[in-house]
């Protein structure tokens, strides 16, 4: 049985399924607030608990002039305000021991990039904050290989999630290997899916693709395999999106995903 996670006045525990979801990066406040209080609706009528994500910056672009997002003290400003007015946790990713301080003032979980679970320096000043920590396994790394990152974050704080986003398989593909959810749950820590990052097809060009159509078939396989919650990012128009259009679900279609991955979720806890 996993730790409980404290996100905010948010209590994560055995019985609370999470949701980490919201666009990839803060394209506009009006859009970000409108995706939230959809999202916050949608997760209350379905006895969810729901940890807002939106990057103010992806450092990670493929090429120069892809777009970033707002950057660090609008994008916080961005998501105060998507704490105070919607009454949801929020959750963006940190990049630097420096970005880590500043961010926690504002958010109550900081996410760890895939690319960066390994930099010391950045998930023990992730820790000391005090706030949620969310690690994503490098697209690099086996599931018993995270257990080495969990103790640099464990050294000083309880309030862990594991996320599994795709190992790389070749050049410019990912796969999702389901037992490394059920690994990964032996570090004591919930474990989250990442199901629309696992879809992903990195590089390749100006910007890397993906493969949307098989979110919910991922989605519902992680949850038979045992997860505590999924991780998705979303955007009303995917097509016309200004960061990982190609992976993103439509706002309008989350309800539905949702709700299947919950009925899978509730039937194997009981029948486990």
């Amino acid at each position: 049985m996993p730790k409980s996670v404290q996100v905010g006045p948010l209590t994560v525990d055995a019985e609370t399924f999470v949701l980490i979801a919201g666009p990839c990066v803060i394209e506009s406040e009006e859009q970000t607030l409108t995706i939230a209080r959809f999202l916050a609706t949608v997760a209350r009528e379905r006895g969810v608990a729901l940890i807002f994500k939106a990057s103010y910056d992806k450092a990670n672009r493929s090429s120069l002039s892809s777009y970033r997002g707002p950057g660090l003290e609008e994008g916080l400003r961005v998501l105060r305000r998507v704490r105070q007015e919607i009454g949801v946790p929020v959750l963006s990713d940190v990049h630097s021991p420096e970005q880590a301080e500043a961010a926690a003032e504002s958010l109550d979980c900081l996410q760890i990039p895939a690319f960066l679970s390994r930099q010391t320096e950045l998930l023990t000043a992730a820790a000391r904050t005090g706030k949620a920590v969310n690690i994503k396994k490098g697209q690099f790394m086996a599931p018993q290989d995270m257990g080495r990152a969990i103790e640099k974050l464990s050294a000083l704080t309880e309030n862990i999630f594991v996320t599994e986003r795709g190992y790389a398989f070749g050049y410019n593909n990912l796969i999702v290997d389901m037992r490394s959810l059920a690994i990964m749950r032996r570090f004591g820590f919930p474990v989250i899916f990442d199901a629309t990052h696992s879809v992903q097809l990195p590089g390749g060009g100006e910007q890397s693709g993906g493969q949307r159509e098989f979110v919910p078939v991922l989605a519902r396989a992680a949850a038979g395999a045992g997860i505590d919650g999924v991780f998705m990012e979303t955007h009303p128009d995917p097509a016309q999106a200004l960061s990982d259009s190609a992976t993103m679900v439509k706002l309008d279609e989350v309800p539905k995903l949702l709700e299947s991955i919950l009925a899978i979720h509730q039937a194997r806890k009981a029948h486990t």
